[in-house]
């Protein structure tokens, strides 16, 4: 993938609150509406994929809607894909408090889907299975689009300015320099694999496993250095709408994004997904499962996405949009009026629990228990790992900066961060 692939150029960030109230002083700034279409190639039959369009905040209350789209591309069997696809959202959901704010449920979702991944992986992987999935997870409250992501799925965002920007990371071991040094970091080894002779042929591998990506949920057999943490990203677009392409890499191994973007605009939705999926066959044949999604973001008061012009984006522009930003406290006077305008409001990508849940621990004041931030369950803090737990640690150990864990979660910390060995398990 190229550095104009990987690095876009992004506004300053904004606050989410700033970003928020000013459509509750524009009334003119109504919800979006959105048109989808799906189309997929199957080669081995395990990619999968969601489309829930219709879910709630607030059950029974249907201004609090959002909607989910997501691609599940299963290796090694279809088991992981489809666990992840049945239980992701709820494990999600389940991490975010009851009763929150539009503002705060944003604010909050990009934790709770680390705290999902990990959980959904602790799931499945005490099912003793060893199939594995990439995912890519798509969350859209009016304009704000959340994306979290594990492998190598991908989504892109064309907007009507014509600026194609990358919502996700490829977590593949041969372009990923920064997961490369983390596996071998964590106890895992990178190479090639051997063939008779000596001679190193195909992509960077994960051995044990022979996994050609760094994060997943499932792989139980690989190594436990291969982790369900997701880089998350949240921007905001402007009222002129957008369109969203998440697919399997049978698509991105075919296409660029910019070429993906351009072999559908002016399209609906459903036909557009079609087009890129023929589009990929076109031009390298059906290698793999292939499976797009497509999702219009469309103002209110139009019918359907109106034309994107074809703008080329300039060298300077995809290198200044490099610099990763990774909170909402920045503050900025842009105003999200100028089509095609996106602004960033979070992204992380870090595999380092203590980075991504932050470092509150709610208890419960009536019972002096304390919450999973994985898995939700209360427990007293005698059964698990706090602040400054240093007990747990071995005298190389930093000490344990972020929320409440409980037992079981902080092993599956330990063992993602090399504190100890993980054990693969085989299935005969």
């Amino acid at each position: 993938m190229s550095r104009a692939e990987v690095s876009r150029m992004r506004s300053p960030l904004v606050p989410l609150g700033t970003l928020i109230g000013r459509e509750l002083r524009n009334e003119k700034l109504e919800k979006p509406f959105l048109k989808y279409g799906q189309a997929a190639l199957a080669k081995k039959g395990e990619d999968y994929f969601l489309i829930k369009p219709d879910c709630l905040r607030v059950p029974g209350n249907p201004s609090t809607s959002f909607s989910v789209f997501a691609i599940f591309d299963g290796h090694n069997g279809i088991s992981a894909a489809i666990f992840a696809k049945e239980n992701l959202l709820d494990n999600v959901l389940s991490a975010i408090p009851q009763e929150s704010s539009r503002e705060e449920w944003l604010q909050a979702l990009p934790r709770a889907l680390v705290a999902g991944f990990v959980k959904t992986d602790i799931e499945f992987q005490q099912k003793g299975e060893t199939s594995g999935t990439t995912v890519t997870f798509v969350v859209i409250d009016d304009w704000t689009i959340t994306v979290a992501s594990v492998g190598d799925s991908r989504c892109i965002l064309d907007t009507q300015g014509g600026v194609v920007s990358l919502l996700t990371v490829d977590h593949r071991l041969e372009e990923n320099v920064e997961e490369r040094e983390r596996v071998t970091a964590s106890g895992g080894e990178v190479g090639r694999l051997n063939v008779y002779g000596g001679n190193e042929v195909g992509p960077l591998r994960c051995w044990p496993g022979g996994l050609c990506l760094s994060r997943s949920i499932g792989d139980t057999d690989v190594g436990e250095f291969i982790v369900p943490i997701p880089h998350v990203k949240q921007v905001k677009i402007s009222n002129a709408g957008g369109r969203l392409i998440i697919a399997s890499d049978g698509i991105w191994d075919a296409l660029s994004s910019d070429m993906a973007a351009k072999s559908c605009r002016g399209l609906p939705a459903e036909l557009a997904a079609k087009l890129v999926v023929k589009e990929a066959l076109r031009s390298r044949g059906l290698k793999d499962d292939t499976t797009c999604l497509v999702v219009d973001i469309i103002p209110c008061d139009q019918p359907v996405l109106p034309p994107t012009p074809r703008k080329k984006q300039n060298m300077l522009r995809s290198l200044l949009f490099g610099k990763k930003s990774q909170s909402f406290t920045n503050k900025s006077t842009n105003k999200l009026s100028s089509v095609g305008v996106v602004e960033e409001l979070f992204e992380e990508g870090s595999a380092m629990l203590a980075e991504r849940l932050g470092k509150d621990f709610p208890a419960n004041t009536n019972s002096g228990l304390f919450r999973c931030a994985v898995c939700q369950v209360d427990q007293a803090p005698a059964d698990g790992l706090s602040v400054n737990s240093g007990p747990f640690f071995s005298p190389a150990s930093k000490p344990w900066e972020g929320p409440f864990l409980c037992a079981n979660c902080r092993k599956k910390k330990d063992a993602m961060e090399g504190k100890r060995a993980g054990i693969p398990t085989v299935i005969s």
